[in-house]
């Protein structure tokens, strides 16, 4: 009767504590058991053997668990196998089964289980898509905004359709390669050299954040043919009236007439002129300061404002002068127009292939330098970044004063290239009906 009541307790005492012992063997459990067992004022935990626990909490829920020593370390650990129902007492028994197996191998079974949880996590979190998302966020403080929306458009139309979904660690030169080859077939070379720069640059930061080895693309730019340098399409100087009598004839908008005369008159390129704010502008002082943000070179540009370059203003206040920018977009008021809506305007006018919008700028720079400026005042007024950036910090100020007779010259021949009142600088009188907002 006291070996019974021995052996009875030893086993009770092993199923509770569920750690197997040698010379004994552990009660099972079984579904009715289980389904049973009642909550308590505390945990407490049924053994079913080889380690297989479960844990009664005081809540009711009950939870597996398979505790087992470290096949290394000896240290004793608790590792969850899930909850029942919804982990049934068969499928927690496989799974220890496979743990001790794992044990048997000199694996920790928990350390395991970790990684591969790991590997499926990354694989859904770390794809080419979310790592260019994460550089982007970093890439876009650096670069204007029109600059960056280009990047995100050209890998959003070319690259996420195919490998957006790729793991990065899957991303290979040849499925680079096999993705960009009909862009270079179709002659887009400069679009496959913006992109192999900028997938360059996202498994650069890949590398540099740790999720991938080496940047497999780094010299992916060699097996493509070179697009050949062009320079921006623009008119010879004494074709300047030719375009001022085109754009006071030209069907359309006066908003867009506004920005083409802004730009020639500002001497701006088309994102800086396409984005101009009325915040920005002191008509006090005459000038147009451009944040850093919003320049090519990051740096901020003062532009100081001829009178016909006010007038241009005064031109467009009654469609903008409630808004924030100075030329809004059509179907959003709110934010400004395209910074190709010049460039547009300008084949519409019969001008494609002959001027780009940008070319505006070498229109001026050439006839300024021509009429024998300061070849370095026309640097700082085309916002080209000074080599020695100290001088140029220390000159700026200075510049802004030191332009304003150049660019009072450059105004005044714009407006003796349009014969006087064919500009909108010239007929700010014109009773204007505001857009609609």
């Amino acid at each position: 009767m006291v070996f019974h009541a021995l052996l009875w307790y030893f086993l009770e005492y092993q199923a509770t504590d569920g750690i197997p012992r040698m010379g004994a063997k552990a009660i099972r459990l079984t579904e009715a058991k289980i389904k049973n067992a009642a909550p308590k004022a505390s945990d407490y935990v049924l053994g079913d053997g080889d380690g297989l626990q479960m844990r009664v909490r005081s809540n009711g829920s009950k939870l597996w668990n398979f505790n087992y020593y470290h096949p290394v370390t000896k240290k004793r650990i608790n590792m969850g196998l899930g909850a029942y129902p919804e982990t049934s007492l068969a499928q927690a028994r496989k799974l220890t089964i496979d743990a001790r197996q794992l044990i048997a191998q000199g694996l920790d079974p928990k350390e395991q289980r970790d990684n591969a949880r790991q590997q499926l996590r990354a694989a859904s979190e770390h794809t080419l898509r979310k790592v260019a998302e994460a550089w982007f966020d970093l890439k876009k403080e650096g670069v204007t905004q029109a600059y960056a929306e280009d990047i995100w458009r050209s890998l959003t139309l070319h690259v996420f359709p195919d490998l957006g979904h790729l793991q990065i660690s899957s991303i290979t030169a040849p499925k680079v390669i096999e993705l960009l080859r009909p862009l270079e077939a179709k002659g887009s070379l400069e679009t496959v050299k913006r992109l192999s720069q900028r997938l360059n640059e996202i498994l650069t930061y890949a590398v540099n954040s740790g999720l991938v080895q080496a940047n497999p693309l780094s010299g992916i730019r060699a097996v493509f043919k070179k697009p050949k340098k062009k320079n921006m399409a623009a008119l010879n100087p004494e074709e300047l009236p030719e375009l001022m009598v085109a754009i006071a004839n030209a069907s359309i908008k006066r908003t867009t007439r506004a920005l083409i005369e802004w730009q020639l008159h500002t001497m701006t390129r088309p994102a800086e002129a396409a984005t101009t704010c009325w915040a920005d502008i002191d008509f006090e002082r005459k000038t147009w300061t451009i944040p850093a943000e919003r320049m090519k070179k990051r740096r901020a540009h003062i532009v100081p404002l001829t009178e016909q370059a006010l007038a241009v203003l005064e031109a467009v206040r009654p469609y903008s002068g409630h808004r924030e920018f100075v030329f809004p977009a059509d179907r959003n008021p709110r934010t400004h127009c395209n910074s190709q809506t010049a460039n547009m305007a300008l084949k519409r006018m019969g001008f494609e292939g002959r001027l780009v919008s940008h070319g505006m700028r070498s229109i001026a720079s050439t006839t300024l330098n021509e009429h024998g400026f300061d070849p370095e005042l026309i640097e700082v007024a085309l916002a080209h970044v000074d080599k020695n950036e100290v001088r140029s910090a220390y000159n700026r100020a200075d510049y802004v004063e030191r332009r304003r007779p150049m660019m009072a010259w450059w105004s005044e021949h714009i407006q003796n290239a349009a014969t006087g009142s064919l500009s909108v600088a010239a007929d700010t009188s014109r009773k204007v009906v505001p857009i609609r907002s």
